[in-house]
């Protein structure tokens, strides 16, 4: 139920962020802003927090299961989550709210959550061996498109390269795969 923020060198724990009601699931450092971080629980919530006060400054809700994914919009000032209640959701820092859903007619829950490098795609990596992509400017109902090669257990991580050109996702089959 909270965040670390450790000294490598030393080993010591520098400052705890304490307000999840639940286990912290994932968390994602501003793109923009260094103090800035978000956690996503099983309590529900994504938090914003704030290094340099050690304090939650923002609390976003709207899911009903446990969020294991976070993730930065490239601007800095939104950020994508996904759940096992089978949903993504981008929430928008400066409006304080949730700004769409994605989501499929099953109930499969969403194991990571990355944005393509213009913000336009967020890739979701789902229990059922499949990642969806979704365009983050329609209606949030149907997706994008689908990976055509699914893996072969559940997926547990993917992530954008820097340069934007390749997605790369892990999955609980043993397997890594780039997608360029």
């Amino acid at each position: 139920s909270s965040c670390l923020l450790w000294d490598v060198q030393s080993g010591e724990i520098l400052q705890t962020f304490s307000d999840h009601k639940g286990d912290v699931m994932s968390l994602s450092i501003s793109p923009t802003n260094p103090n800035l971080f978000v956690s996503g629980s099983v309590d529900t919530t994504g938090r914003i927090w704030d290094i340099r006060s050690g304090k939650n400054v923002q609390t976003h809700v709207g899911h009903i299961s446990d969020i294991n994914a976070v993730h930065f919009f490239p601007d800095g000032n939104a950020f994508g989550t996904g759940s096992d209640d089978s949903t993504c959701r981008m929430f928008d820092m400066r409006c304080y709210g949730e700004v769409n859903k994605f989501g499929l007619n099953s109930m499969c829950g969403i194991t990571s959550v990355s944005f393509s490098k213009s913000g336009r795609l967020l890739f979701a990596g789902y229990d059922d061996f499949n990642v969806h992509a979704w365009d983050t400017l329609s209606n949030g109902e149907t997706h994008a498109f689908q990976l055509p090669t699914p893996h072969e257990n559940r997926v547990s991580c993917l992530g954008v390269n820097a340069s934007g050109d390749a997605l790369c996702t892990g999955s609980w089959d043993t397997h890594l795969k780039i997608w360029a």
